[in-house]
């Protein structure tokens, strides 16, 4: 069975000012698969992640996100996408003087004409759902873990029921017990909801309890796009050099004895 694209990236070249980030960069995200992209220090990672989400123009080639294609001006913004899809930043980017219901609430009342009863109402489910203690609903970003910050920002990401879902570095600032429980919930949302998630991530372990594949960036393009029990073994010298670092030398051996593969 064919499988249907959600996002595809044809020849794709980015940049700032004179500096090319990347240049005939091609990249297929198919529905309802979790794709990570990962790559070294530099590669484009963030640039990348920029120009799919509209916010950075490229210079040259094609960017379809589920059937539109991303014009090259900035300025004409894509606002039926913006209902279809959500973003979960780094940094949360919370409005800092809203609450957390106030936040979550936020993309209802500016892109439906519901009913402020029914909006917040959704937004309680969405919380929820993300796992957000309900007692801290009236809290404000700053009083807030980072735990919490990141399942507040996820249950705003998934308010409008998006086919897709952008999230960049979910488990950036947690600690391992935290992050590995974000992992799982992220894991739970996409399969319940039924979403398409493409994550920015260089946690080793997120990519291997949440990507279904993994794009690897590297000499201003997709050097490869491959399970990570598959990716892991790659002979290119960058990929290689990535994954057999001393800490991920040691995800590694790990991953390989749990999944029964030896070097």
């Amino acid at each position: 069975m064919t499988k249907k694209v959600a996002i595809e990236v044809e020849n794709l070249s980015t940049g700032y000012d004179d500096t090319l980030i990347h240049e005939h960069l091609n990249l297929t995200v198919y529905e309802g698969e979790v794709l990570a992209i990962v790559g070294g220090s530099g590669c484009g990672k963030t640039t990348l992640f920029r120009a799919l989400l509209h916010l950075l123009p490229p210079r040259a080639g094609r960017i379809t996100v589920l059937g539109d294609l991303l014009s090259d001006n900035l300025l004409d913004a894509p606002r039926d996408l913006f209902r279809r899809w959500g973003v979960l930043f780094q940094t949360g980017a919370l409005l800092s003087g809203l609450t957390v219901l106030e936040n979550t609430s936020f993309p209802l009342k500016e892109l439906t004409t519901l009913s402020p009863h029914l909006i917040e109402e959704i937004a309680y489910l969405k919380l929820s759902m993300s796992e957000f203690p309900l007692d801290s609903v009236h809290k404000y970003p700053s009083e807030l873990s980072g735990g919490m910050l990141k399942r507040a920002a996820l249950a705003r990401a998934i308010v409008m029921d998006p086919e897709l879902l952008f999230l960049d570095e979910p488990t950036s600032g947690l600690d391992p017990n935290a992050a590995s429980k974000l992992d799982k919930l992220i894991n739970h949302l996409q399969k319940s909801l039924k979403l398409t998630i493409l994550v920015v991530s260089h946690d080793l372990d997120t990519l291997w309890q949440v990507a279904d594949r993994v794009a690897f960036l590297g000499d201003k393009k997709v050097l490869a796009v491959e399970p990570m029990n598959t990716l892991i073994h790659h002979t290119h010298p960058l990929i290689k050099d990535y994954f057999t670092n001393a800490r991920g030398k040691t995800h590694r051996q790990t991953k390989d004895d749990s999944h029964g593969i030896s070097s």
